[in-house]
């Protein structure tokens, strides 16, 4: 076998030079690239520099997808601004003021609607309608300071000069308010724009926006200012449930005449609230007033009973009246649930409603303490003249009969024709009934105040003619009705204050329970317009004549 001949380490491998060749071209080759690209770099650069300074700066490409948009900038400016004040209310945006005897804390509130919040817990909270603003002034009493309601007691001379001592808190309280209310809105708003944008301009425009906004709130807050508005409070929770709080008939005329005492009267009455803790005052009636209790549109509810009962109890009321739909079908077999009015132990005047029959009304007629009044009868109750009509029409399946509308213009016009004739003989009626608002209007001119119901909600209007009406809503809560709807209605009922002697309306409270499941509770005070502070007395008001000719009722919407 023959061998390969060993490689010598002295000769040079025939490859070697060409890889030192190709080596050698490539090395030569990139440095030359890498030295054109660079000279072709900083030729452009210069280039373009020549260019640059010899053109004018181009514009900036204002195509409609990159406009900016102002007013997306503004409305989150606005959003970050609202956002901020309001966490800067709840921050600091609360001062701790003695208020009289009590010490409270004031805060303001961002809404919708303005006003006054006090909030006397675990009694309840007073409303009032003291100004429209997107704020609202809160208040809320604390506790009662023991040595300064010591020194009211043992010093009884002092009530005299309480209402300024109230003023002054309270103006004292307010302007500490509306200070610390600036610096946390601007504060605030500064802060949030801060951490939002990161530029120390923006949060200034949004402190300043705060300001700015903060400013027009409390100018609308000024222009509307209205002080009197602590004339008709609405009460909440168990101060619901003392009429002292806001004073009898009388007094509504002839002691609420100036924001000051009112305001004293009512941290008074907190007072006492509070020194009886678990025990509500008492209401002590007016010997002057007549107390009338108006229910409508109970519709079989048998709770509606013992509301009505704890009303005549709570209120000392004189006589009820009753305008009407006390039924839902009519039917003899509905009779026992019109049992407990014998027991109420007042004088029950009561008028029929398209819900009740004839045999409701014989039956009511057989109760020793029921007034019945149809085809205006007029009766001397509890000191008061009534009369009154039934409901032309029986629909206890709500259905809508041809003419309704004039068969209530014509039942409104027989009771104005009976008003005409009680004055012609002497004995003016004071209070009319009729079931329904159209036939109600119709005797507008003939009596200083008319009574309705039908519709299930509560509201008063001054006739053309000067009579006024005043429609009552469901004391049943629309009965069985209550469960149909998505919210249960409200049992509504009223207590008119009459004053004994011109037997004319001094005052109402709008009484507001929670429907089917609710537990809420609402008591509003109203004032005839001549009983408002300022106005001129009208001690006979309205003036009626027997000569005024009755003017066209409007048409009644559908029954109920």
């Amino acid at each position: 076998m023959s061998r390969v001949p060993a490689a010598d380490p002295n000769r040079p491998h025939p490859l070697r030079g060409i890889r030192r060749a190709v080596h050698t071209v490539s090395l030569r080759g990139i440095r030359s690239a890498v030295r054109a690209a660079f000279l072709r770099g900083i030729r452009r650069a210069v280039h373009a520099v020549a260019l640059r300074r010899r053109s004018p700066r181009p514009r900036p490409d204002l195509s409609p997808a990159q406009e900016p948009r102002p007013w997306a900038r503004a409305a989150g400016l606005v959003a970050v601004v609202l956002a901020g004040a309001w966490l800067g209310l709840l921050v600091v945006g609360n001062v701790r003021a003695p208020v009289g005897p009590m010490n409270t804390t004031m805060a303001l509130r961002p809404s919708l609607s303005g006003g006054t919040k006090i909030n006397v817990s675990p009694l309840g909270s007073l409303e009032l309608d003291s100004h429209v603003a997107p704020v609202r002034l809160d208040v809320n009493v604390d506790q009662l300071d023991p040595l300064r309601s010591q020194a009211l007691v043992d010093h009884p001379e002092r009530m005299s000069g309480l209402q300024d001592e109230v003023a002054r808190d309270v103006e004292h309280g307010t302007l500490d308010l509306a200070v610390r209310s600036c610096v946390a809105v601007v504060s605030g708003a500064t802060a949030l724009g801060l951490a939002v944008y990161r530029r120390p301009r923006r949060a200034l425009a949004a402190g300043g926006l705060a300001l700015t906004l903060l400013a027009a709130s409390g100018a609308t807050a000024y222009a509307t200012w209205n002080p009197k508005s602590v004339l008709e409070p609405k009460f909440s929770g168990l101060l619901s449930s003392a009429p002292t709080v806001v004073g009898n008939a009388r007094s509504i005329v002839t002691e609420f005449d100036v924001y000051q005492r009112e305001l004293a009267r009512l941290v008074t009455n907190v007072t006492k609230l509070y020194d009886v803790t678990s025990t509500l005052p008492a209401y002590q009636p007016d010997p002057t007033t007549i107390r009338v209790l108006h229910v409508s549109d109970i519709h079989l509810n048998p709770a509606s009973w013992k509301i009505i009962a704890s009303l005549v109890e709570q209120y000392k009321v004189n006589v009820i009246v009753d305008s009407g739909d006390t039924m839902d079908h009519g039917t003899a077999a509905e009779n026992g649930f019109l049992d407990p009015i014998k027991d109420l132990g007042v004088p029950y005047v009561w008028v029929r409603g398209n819900h009740d029959s004839k045999v409701t009304q014989r039956y009511l007629e057989r109760m020793k303490n029921v007034h019945v009044l149809d085809d205006g009868r007029a009766e001397t109750v509890a000191g008061l003249r009534f009369a009154g009509i039934g409901d032309p029409q029986f629909t206890p399946d709500r259905s809508g009969a041809p003419g309704a509308d004039a068969s209530e213009e014509l039942a409104g016009a027989r009771l104005a024709s009976a008003l005409r004739d009680q004055r012609a003989e002497g004995t003016p009626v004071d209070i009319a009934i009729a079931h329904e608002p159209s036939a109600a209007r119709g005797t507008d001119g003939t009596v200083p105040l008319v009574l309705c119901g039908h519709l299930h909600h509560q509201g008063t209007e001054v006739l053309a003619y000067g009579t006024r009406l005043r429609m009552e809503g469901s004391t049943g809560g629309s009965g069985l009705r209550a469960v149909e709807g998505k919210y249960p209605a409200p049992i509504e009922a009223s207590i008119l204050y009459l004053d004994r002697d011109s037997r004319r309306l001094q005052a109402w409270d709008a009484i507001r329970l929670g429907g089917l499941g609710q537990t809420t509770a609402e008591v509003s005070r109203h004032l005839p317009e001549e009983n408002r502070p300022g106005a001129t007395p009208s001690p006979t008001a309205p003036s009626l004549s027997t000569a005024s000719p009755a003017p066209p009722s409007a048409p009644s919407p559908s029954g109920s």
